[in-house]
């Protein structure tokens, strides 16, 4: 026989909701010890101080709560009618046990909320300074839903609130009063909450905005270094593409150059001309992936640094005048880093347009036996910088092209407001035949 649950209301399940919020908030470790952690010194006041006073500072909530309760004692003292034979317990009652409490927040906020209700009835019988909230205990209690709220969530602050109004509201009814304190408790303490709640809410609303500009930073540089990591994908697949395509052509003409070739040799270039096609397709299928779905391969071949002189005619008629300076040996490079020195010369001259307008800038290439020097300084801007709504691709996508040709990259800027880009790219030298080869 099956048994069928009955569904249950939309308010048995609030209720339920609400008494199981008030026994984890209240009930569950209710005297753990929690102690209160330093305050963060990274405000713009707090920022302004020295290491040894930010270290200070940082205990500044803990310096309150214990004048809080300095003031607490002072209140009850004076408060208490210092004749009789129960002087002594009264000052005891009214001054130290409510300081006590107030202290007991920096330590074990819930369980100082439990000690303040339970020492409310015991003070107002002792002392009969008001009921059920003799002054003491009026600001002691006060302080300690400020500083248990302000620990807590504020959905705590709400039910201390209410057992608060429920304590004083069964008070009344016991004892020979003429005035009750309940109303001004009720008032006083839902206000001081109300501020906390606030100022807590704010704070919270501005850490999880921190937190989502943070991660939205963090996958616009990701989204950034992909897009890059396409882009040169895209050209050193146009690269590739082409000396395999003409691997692929030589090995079929190959033959026909020799007369009467050996089946073996014509074996070797139909092998050569089979693994250069399969491996084209393969790089076709793989690196495809990468293409936008309006990209159209280009029709010249991949730029090299011997059109420079036309990228700098172009940025000429663009209003920056670009010096160009060539040292050492000119000697052919891999089309790979050709390439990419052409894409780093011509990104740096992009952001000299786009971030200081007015200023000059020379380019430097220099042709070591390690490798390819790259430099690109450009002066302080002369006219207005307009803000550039750029995502940060320049000096990423540079980065990326010399960490693919493990080379060394550096960009900063220079002593008279202007910006150097410093690139090194190592290039191995190609093996000159020996005397013994040539002849």
């Amino acid at each position: 026989m099956t048994e069928t649950t009955k569904t249950r209301s939309p308010e048995f399940r609030l209720a339920a909701g609400a008494i199981g919020g008030l026994r984890q908030d209240l009930f569950h470790d209710a005297f753990d010890y929690r102690p209160l952690a330093p305050m963060r010194t990274d405000g713009a006041l707090t920022r302004r101080l020295s290491e040894r006073n930010r270290a200070r500072a940082a205990r500044t909530p803990h310096a309150l709560v214990g004048l809080a309760a300095l003031i607490t004692a002072l209140i009850g003292i004076g408060a208490a009618d210092g004749s009789g034979p129960w002087s002594g317990i009264e000052i005891v009652v009214a001054g130290l046990l409510p300081a006590l409490t107030v202290a007991m927040t920096l330590f074990r906020p819930v369980g100082a909320f439990w000690m303040s209700m339970a020492l409310t009835p015991v003070t107002a019988v002792i002392t009969g300074g008001g009921w059920p909230w003799v002054p003491g205990m009026f600001f002691s209690h006060l302080v300690v839903l400020v500083v248990v709220a302000a620990r807590t969530r504020p959905r705590t602050a709400a039910w201390m609130w209410v057992l608060t109004v429920v304590l004083g509201t069964f008070l009344e009814n016991f004892g020979w009063h003429y005035s009750s304190t309940t109303g001004p408790m009720a008032v006083a303490s839902a206000f001081a909450l109300l501020v906390v709640t606030v100022v807590q809410t704010r704070r919270e609303a501005e850490r999880e905005v921190t937190v989502q500009r943070t991660v939205t930073a963090v996958e616009r540089d990701r989204r950034t270094l992909l897009e890059e990591r396409t882009t040169i994908a895209r050209e050193l697949h146009d690269v590739v593409a082409h000396h395999m395509s003409v691997v692929a052509i030589q090995a079929e003409a190959a033959p026909y150059r020799v007369e009467n070739p050996p089946p073996e040799l014509e074996q070797a270039f139909v092998t050569i001309r089979e693994n250069a096609v399969a491996a084209l397709t393969e790089l076709r299928r793989v690196l495809g992936v990468v293409r936008a779905e309006d990209y159209e391969a280009p029709d010249a071949p991949q730029p090299t640094l011997a059109e420079l002189d036309g990228l700098l005619a172009n940025v000429a008629d663009a209003g920056l005048v670009a010096e160009k300076t060539v040292t050492g040996a000119v000697r052919e490079l891999p089309q790979g880093v050709e390439l990419s020195a052409y894409r780093i010369i011509q990104e740096a001259l992009s952001n000299t347009l786009r971030h200081a307008p007015g200023a000059t800038a020379k380019v430097e290439i220099g042709y070591v036996l390690g490798g390819l020097g790259l430099r690109v300084v450009n002066g302080p801007p002369t006219g207005p910088v307009k803000p550039s709504p750029g995502a940060g691709h320049g000096i990423t996508g540079m980065r990326e092209r010399v960490a693919m040709l493990n080379g060394e990259m550096t960009a900063e800027t220079t002593g008279d407001g202007g910006y150097e880009i410093a690139v090194f790219i190592p290039v191995a030298l190609a093996q000159e035949p020996t005397q013994s080869e040539t002849s």
